[in-house]
């Protein structure tokens, strides 16, 4: 199986860095990873919705030029299907069972997607309805695949 993870932005603090170095190792057991990272657009402190939505916009045409046709798309919205651990690794298992051998995940900047990128997902995926920041996000999705994949192959994990 082959993961992308497209996300906007680069993660600047070494302690999101290493979290993700040690998912990407533990994930090489199990499926091919990639991150692709595309440029966010700085936002000014005062911006409004107009000037927001512009930034989404620029943010997703970058988003969606990686976007393979082949892949299975989950978006990360707040608005999102939760998932509890298990049924998310029985919706991974069932996308291969299914001959999906690409699912790729979108994690948007700091002011969330645009209307056409969750056009192009297949399954909006929300972890929490709180708010996190998109580089925690990161570390939390890969995680949570991990996890996936631990159940999967029935390896102990913990609940």
């Amino acid at each position: 199986m082959r993961i992308s993870i497209i996300c906007v932005g680069k993660i600047k603090e070494k302690y999101f860095r290493d979290a993700i170095a040690e998912y990407e190792k533990r994930l090489g057991k199990y499926c091919k990873l990639e991150i692709i990272e595309v440029p966010d657009e700085k936002t000014p402190d005062n911006a409004g919705k107009a000037l927001e939505e512009q930034i989404k916009e620029k943010e997703a045409l970058r988003i969606l030029k990686h976007i393979r046709d082949d892949a299975f798309v989950f978006s990360l919205e707040i608005e999102g299907k939760k998932f509890d651990s298990v049924s998310f690794a029985e919706k991974i298992e069932s996308l291969g069972v299914q001959g999906k051998s690409h699912i790729q995940f979108i994690i948007g900047g700091s002011l969330g997607l645009h209307e056409s990128v969750s056009k192009v997902s297949h399954q909006a995926l929300s972890f929490s309805d709180m708010t996190f920041p998109h580089q925690l996000m990161r570390v939390i999705l890969l995680e949570q695949i991990y996890r996936c994949y631990r159940i999967n192959a029935g390896e102990p994990y913990h609940k």
